[in-house]
């Protein structure tokens, strides 16, 4: 038996996105409080056709050493749960 072909991740049509735009937003806006508290923000920059959510630290956490842990424990592991479609998050 021959291997299987690798499966073509799905993409997303605009209508779609615009929908899990709405979606992460909700998702950010229920956490940001917590951010800001810190001086900092995070904001949607996009979503890709794949799935991908493009985010943005903005303010203190722009040269906050744990910036990093906000975003994976934070900001990721939120709107991973909140929108399982996401297919990941990535920090711009």
């Amino acid at each position: 038996m021959g291997e299987a072909a690798p499966q073509q991740p799905r993409l997303y049509t605009p209508e779609e996105i615009a929908q899990l735009k709405v979606r992460v937003e909700a998702t950010l806006d229920k956490i940001r409080p917590a951010i800001q508290m810190d001086g900092g923000d995070a904001d949607l920059v996009d979503i890709t056709p794949e799935g991908v959510a493009v985010v943005q630290l903005t303010g203190h956490c722009e040269s906050c050493s744990l910036s990093p842990m906000t975003m994976k424990l934070g900001v990721q592991r939120m709107i991973l749960e909140d929108v399982p479609e996401i297919t990941g998050v990535e920090q711009v």
